[in-house]
């Protein structure tokens, strides 16, 4: 069986790219006015060339059943996971207007991406993590669209803010995938692309990180927030998506992906969109810091457990 302390150590170095991240911005290398610089580049060439190059030759994005599950399943948990966030919010007091949809936006989604690629990686390989970056585009597409629908209040959905890097390069993969033209793109061409991903998601950890440092302290933690918010992300989200792992009708890859998206704490992302579409912030902040420190306990054993209910057996020893 695999040993908790095994997926420490495979997971280890995410949380000490951010801890870097956190102590190179306090010592003043990595300032605040290099992180949009560097998070453009990340995001617009680095990742879509990291995601690229994995989704190209991988033979299980080759079934369209296995892409169409993904994508559904990716974004039919976000909304489970926000629907249980609104709940539980409900229990501990809040209401619209008050904090409630911020709170269910933030605690019911995940990390699903910076940090969830490496571990992703370095427990199934490489079918799995090009298999994430699909299940990613249904994710994507419930924040930004029934998302920011909750938390704004709008009653539109534009479909325009999906297009981006990320989405742009799955979609480019996927297609040469299908039509088989994947094997074509080798040679110095292939190995640009790789060189250009390979150092994406570490830059982009180390940034979260330095966000992470400027958050702390900007608002004061509020009790019932941080203990609803585990409740959320670390008891009541993972079970659903396990659950959804052991008994939908799916690939082992994409059960491997939904292990390691149970495990993680709130995303970054709930914080963007609470500023920029009238939600509330200071929750969204608290949510993040307090789900990622107390993931640091969380995260194995939820993989340990999920990879042995589940019959899932990770690349350690």
């Amino acid at each position: 069986m695999i040993s908790p302390f095994a997926v420490v150590a495979s997971v280890l170095p995410v949380y000490l790219l951010i801890v870097a991240g956190a102590v190179l911005r306090r010592i003043g290398i990595i300032r605040k006015e290099h992180d949009e610089g560097v998070m453009r580049v990340v995001f617009s060439v680095m990742i879509p060339c990291f995601m690229l190059d994995k989704i190209l030759g991988s033979t299980v994005l080759k079934s369209g059943s296995i892409v169409t599950y993904s994508i559904l399943i990716g974004f039919g948990l976000i909304l489970a996971g926000i629907l249980i966030g609104a709940v539980v919010g409900r229990l501990i007091g809040l209401e619209y207007g008050n904090g409630l949809r911020t709170f269910a936006l933030s605690a019911g989604c995940q990390n699903y991406g910076f940090t969830a690629a490496p571990v992703v990686e370095s427990l199934w390989g490489g079918s799995a993590l090009a298999l994430m970056f699909v299940h990613n585009i249904g994710v994507e597409a419930a924040l930004w669209s029934v998302g920011i629908m909750i938390m704004s209040g709008e009653r539109e959905i534009k479909w325009q803010r999906l297009v981006n890097g990320p989405i742009v390069a799955v979609t480019l993969g996927l297609l040469l995938v299908f039509l088989g033209w994947d094997d074509q793109i080798a040679g110095p061409a292939r190995k640009a692309i790789s060189m250009l991903g390979v150092g994406a998601f570490p830059i982009a950890i180390l940034i979260t990180g330095c966000s992470m440092i400027d958050l702390v302290g900007s608002e004061k933690p509020t009790l019932k927030i941080v203990i609803g918010s585990a409740i959320v992300r670390l008891v009541l989200a993972p079970l659903a998506i396990l659950a959804a792992a052991k008994y939908l009708p799916i690939s082992t890859e994409l059960r491997e992906v939904l292990v390691v998206q149970a495990a993680m704490p709130a995303g970054m992302t709930s914080i963007i969109l609470a500023r920029m579409y009238g939600g509330r912030p200071a929750i969204a902040v608290q949510i993040v810091l307090g789900t990622t420190v107390l993931s640091l306990i969380t995260l194995p054993w939820i993989i340990t457990w999920g990879c042995q209910w589940i019959g899932l057996k990770p690349l350690l020893p």
